[in-house]
């Protein structure tokens, strides 16, 4: 799992950084093609979603991506699928007993997490920006302040806050973000980096079942949410220099935080 998540991490880097212009080839043989590398790359971060939940409801944006992208659906969460530990560790590339955050509400007492997040290895690889969108307050565990970092957290705490609300927030921030004179003090243009967190699926699983009428409507919801990202970014005329993840911190059938002695499969 360590090393899964470490690669995870490293490829995210790696699609953000472009080979300096200056860097030569080897003496005698020809210089590399022009470095492929994404301008943008948007993260949607899923909760209770794995290959089931496509036959419970349907998800057209999530099946398209994984159609026309690369996808597995054997991928592993780690052992505590809480939603705190299981994020820190996607966005640390450790395992809990390496981040050492193994509870699952804020607590302001406890800090942030001590080792590295992909924020600051872009922060170092020449001040990559980033905006997080999260729907949870437990992740303000998780929101460091660093440069060329945003985070907007909302959750259960505002009853406004939906799938539909967090996208008027994205397209109100790409849209400020795109006018030349940046995003408030910590983002001067549009993020590098775009996570966007969409746990309604997990929530309605849990409180009413994972082949109810209400997880159904959530997962169109979530699905919904990821396609109007997308044409956020087409219509700035960004998508086709963008590269969409989609991953998910828990699949279906367990309670919140509940003991595995295993990792679930997720996309």
């Amino acid at each position: 799992m360590n090393l899964r998540l470490t690669i995870f991490v490293l490829i995210l880097i790696g699609l953000l950084v472009h080979r300096p212009e200056s860097e030569a080839a080897p003496q005698g043989h020809p210089a590399p093609p022009p470095s492929e590398a994404a301008d943008h790359v948007i993260l949607f971060v899923l909760e209770g979603v794995d290959r089931q939940s496509l036959k419970t409801g349907p998800m057209p944006a999530l099946s398209r991506l994984a159609k026309e992208g690369a996808a597995t659906w054997s991928a592993g969460t780690v052992i505590s699928s809480s939603r705190l530990p299981a994020m820190a560790s996607l966005l640390t590339g450790l395992p809990v007993e390496k981040h050492g955050i193994t509870w699952d509400t804020f607590e302001f007492s406890r800090g942030y997490p001590r080792p590295p997040t992909i924020f600051d290895y872009l922060d170092l690889s020449g001040g990559r920006d980033s905006a997080i969108f999260f729907m949870d307050e437990s992740l303000y565990q998780l929101a460091k302040p660093e440069p060329y970092t945003d985070y907007q957290v909302c959750g259960p705490l505002k009853p406004e806050c939906s799938p539909e609300r967090l996208v008027s927030y994205i397209k109100q921030y790409v849209r400020k973000a795109a006018s030349g004179q940046g995003y408030g003090h910590a983002i001067l243009a549009l993020p590098h980096l775009l996570v966007v967190h969409l746990p309604d699926g997990a929530r309605a699983g849990i409180e009413h079942g994972w082949s109810s009428g209400p997880y159904r409507t959530a997962l169109r919801s979530v699905d919904q949410a990821m396609e109007s990202v997308l044409a956020i970014f087409k219509d700035h005329g960004l998508l086709a220099r963008t590269t969409v993840f989609v991953t998910s911190l828990s699949g279906t059938g367990a309670a919140q935080g509940e003991a595995t002695t295993g990792s679930s499969p997720v996309p």
